[in-house]
């Protein structure tokens, strides 16, 4: 029997000719990732097991980002936990204040991520690096300490599902609105510990950040890790970034999946997740008058510079209505100088948003944009659990910059087309 792309990657980092779903494997690690949430419980576990050292500083890195720039005493203790480790351990990938950008959107752009990788992340969203068809995914921060140290990480490998993309994109409609349409038919828990792998000659008209997003949000339906063929837009986009050799695997013909699901990203429209999980989707000829408080733009999921320039369309000579606040978030400094120099910052400015250094700050409900008990807001952010964003008895409703931005302007959940 052939094995996924999943497969062939772990088999590869294992030393191994094959694998099999269900199998216990120790593979090595190119990268271990951690943040300033999950690091500084990572290093104490480092230290209390007695490691001396990592295992390689190229190979571990760690991003300021959650909290970053210090939003309190107890986030700067943290961040300094995390530097004076980097210090000591002589950590070539630290990211802080002035050089960080959110995570997730930040090693994609520093060429840290190759295709055939393996990843792990002390963030549940590292799933995100399957976009350029590494292996990537979650981990606790346990695990971290140990790959910090070893190199390596064991893991069951995981069986997987295929979704065969077809089609095009309508206009307005994202990477946001696919993974939002997926996890709708299938739940989130309907990739449980699986491989998403997303194949078919619909993934040529997907750019790179719409993948990004996708793979992103994979864990949204309990997936292990989203991951898509290597193409000509990926090796585009690594090449110039990517100063290594790495390897492209892709799945064998006779690969095994669980289940296969044929999506035409053509009848695919704009689409909301309501309250309280991402699987709660519904598209607007399901969506009534729901008035909003607020708007989140930005995030690991939705932070990039095709994001912003998408608001940025709608946005452009209207303004944000009264009583909504409207928050964007740049997902790195590098993304942060192009909407300043391609004018975005002045429509987002005039429009009457705020733009913010980049931070995962109200994703997570920790600043930046936190709720009170009975508001509402839309976001391009990839969780809507309860108390996510802030009161548990706050709503968050997630959806593409394109939905948020003309959600922004009518002061109610809308659809793009209703503004343009």
């Amino acid at each position: 029997m052939g094995m996924t792309m999943t497969q062939k990657i772990l088999a590869a980092h294992a030393g191994l000719d094959s694998v099999e779903a269900g199998q216990l494997v120790l593979v090595k690690l190119d990268r271990v990732l951690g943040n300033d949430i999950t690091s500084p419980v990572a290093i104490r576990e480092f230290e209390k097991m007695g490691f001396d050292g990592v295992y390689d500083k190229d190979k571990v890195t760690m991003v300021m980002d959650h909290f970053a720039p210090n939003k309190d005493i107890k986030a700067a203790t943290q961040c300094k936990i995390c530097r004076d480790f980097c210090d000591k351990h002589e950590v070539t990938h630290f990211y802080d204040v002035g050089q960080m950008g959110i995570e997730h959107a930040l090693l994609p752009e520093k060429g840290l991520v190759a295709p055939g990788d393996v990843v792990i992340g002390a963030d549940s969203h590292t799933c995100t690096y399957g976009a350029l068809g590494a292996f990537s995914t979650g981990v606790g921060s346990t695990d971290m300490a140990c790959g910090m140290a070893t190199g390596k990480a064991w893991f069951k490998v995981p069986s997987a599902i295929k979704f065969v993309l077809k089609g095009k994109l309508q206009k307005y409609v994202s990477g946001k609105d696919v993974i939002l349409h997926i996890i709708g038919k299938i739940g989130v828990d309907g990739a449980l510990y699986k491989s998403m792998e997303f194949v078919g000659e619909g993934v040529k008209s997907l750019t790179i950040y719409d993948r990004l997003t996708i793979s992103n949000m994979a864990i949204e339906a309990g997936a292990k890790n989203g991951i898509f063929e290597v193409d000509e837009q990926t090796l585009d986009y690594v090449n110039g970034r990517v100063n290594r050799e790495f390897t492209v695997y892709k799945a064998d013909e006779d690969a095994n999946y669980e289940a296969v699901y044929e999506i035409d990203l053509s009848t695919i429209t704009p689409t909301v997740a309501f309250p309280h999980l991402p699987e709660n989707t519904k598209t607007f000829d399901e969506i009534g008058e729901i008035a909003i408080d607020q708007v989140v733009i930005g995030s690991c999921t939705n932070g990039q510079y095709k994001d912003l320039a998408e608001a940025a369309e709608i946005l452009k000579g209207r303004k944000v209505a009264k009583r909504v606040r409207a928050i964007v978030i740049p997902a790195t400094q590098n993304i942060y100088l192009q909407v300043i120099e391609n004018g975005l910052a002045k429509i987002f400015i005039d429009a009457g948003c705020i733009l913010s250094t980049p931070t995962c700050g109200p994703c997570l409900g920790g600043y930046m944009g936190v709720l009170a008990a009975g508001e509402r807001a839309v976001a391009t952010t990839n969780r809507n659990f309860v108390g996510r964003m802030g009161h548990v008895d706050s709503e968050v409703y997630l959806a593409s910059p394109a939905v948020a931005a003309a959600s922004a302007v009518m002061g109610r959940i809308a659809s793009p087309m209703e503004v343009k």
